[in-house]
Formats: C-alpha cells, structure tokens, sequence
C-alpha cells in the first residue's frame, strides 16, 4: 500500500496525523449517528485517526465478514480465520486531501499478518470505492442479488433478525416485518501478507479481478458532530 506523503501547509500528512488503536465504545457515537448505516457492527479492531491537538477525528472498524459464504468460497476455504472485513470508515468533514487514504493505509498496518480483507461500497448510496482504488484494492465486482429481512421501526441487521424470530413469526406478522431487495455492492479485496502470502492468496482468490468502476460519487449527511474528545499519548 503506497505511503502518503503529501505535504499540507508545509508539514506531511503523517506528521500532522496518528492513527492508534481506540476501544469499541469510542466507535458507537461515530457510527449510531455519523455514519450512514446508523448501526454499529461487529468489530474485532477499531482505531483512531487523530491531529496534532491529540482529538479524534475519524473512526474505523475491521470485524468478522456478514456473509459466511463469502469467507468459505473466496478462497477456495482457505484463510477463513484470517478474513477480516472493512465495515465502517468514518472522518469528520472538510480534513485534508488524502487524509482518508492515509488513515485506511495506516490502520491495515496495525492488523495481525497474514489477512484477506474484503469491503463494499455501497451502490444505494452512490458509492463505487474510490478510497479502495487509492490504496490498491483488488475490485471483483457487484455483490449477489439478495432480499433481506426488515423489522418496522428498527435498524438490527437481517442476520440477526433472522436469528432472533422464525421465518413463520416474520412471515405471520406483515405488520411487524418486511422484506426489501437489498442494494448490490462493489466488492473489494485487500491481500495483507509478505510478498509470497500474498500471491497464494491471488492465486486462491475465486472471483474474477474487474476494472475499477467510475461514476461521480454522492455524499450523504455526516454533518453530526460527534465527542471527539482530546488523549493523552
């Protein structure tokens, strides 16, 4: 992943920004209500992308893949304890160019090695990864077609829905639970590894490699202003 190094206001972005490991509950104000989703999920590393002043100024979050499939047949069953995903990127607006790549390049740093990382952008949302082609992510195109389960005036994931009620109590209460297409999404893979981890890894990797997709990209509301209280270090 390339380094970055650009210059603002005469000092590089690695000098006027640190990333460090954070706990869970820092992430949830960032992700309840910053953050699109509105949802916080599965997290097993999360860090903090911190200024010169020591305040938090974005969030991120890697945790166990929502599609077990996915981790099974990637990579022909292989590195299914090492599969990580990508699950929720959040900074504060108007920071720096490149800070956003600097932040997602220097938390794959912090990650136990070897790892297959896998993220989405989500097409519902305008979204087509370019913060993934910047850092050299390995696109393999739109996820599948499915339909998900929703409950009425709540936010919990389909899989846990699933998992909490039984098709017949969601198929008997229309009132209470539905069912919507989910939006299909750009697909990303980020191989972490030494040089020959690496190429068994692409080797083993199912999907077919894709250009990067384009198009403009849209920006939803992330104008809430979340405690991004100072540390020391």
């Amino acid at each position: 992943m390339k380094m970055i190094t650009q210059k603002i206001g005469g000092m590089s972005i690695k000098n006027k920004f640190t990333v460090k490991p954070i706990k869970r509950f820092e992430t949830h104000d960032w992700f309840l209500n910053k953050h699109y989703a509105k949802r916080v999920p599965s997290i097993t590393y999360c860090y903090g992308l911190y200024d010169t002043n020591k305040v938090l100024q974005g969030v991120i979050s890697f945790g166990s893949p929502a599609s077990k499939p996915l981790v099974v047949g990637a990579f022909k069953g292989k590195y299914q304890e090492d599969f990580l995903e990508l699950n929720r990127l959040c900074i504060n607006d108007n920071l720096e160019k490149n800070v956003l790549s600097f932040f997602v390049s220097q938390s794959i740093k912090l990650l136990e090695k070897p790892k297959v990382i896998v993220s989405y952008a989500d097409t519902s949302q305008g979204h087509n990864g370019y913060i993934y082609q910047a850092t050299n992510w390995i696109y393999t195109g739109l996820s599948d077609v499915h339909r998900e389960w929703r409950m009425y005036g709540s936010n919990i994931h389909s899989k846990n829905i699933c998992k909490q009620f039984t098709l017949e109590e969601r198929r008997n209460n229309p009132d209470k639970f539905y069912v919507i297409d989910r939006p299909r999404k750009h697909r990303y893979f980020y191989l972490l590894g030494n040089k020959k981890e690496k190429k068994e890894m692409k080797e083993n990797l199912q999907y077919k490699i894709e250009s990067y997709p384009k198009g403009e990209n849209k920006r939803y509301d992330a104008s809430y202003a979340p405690n991004i209280q100072g540390i020391l270090f």
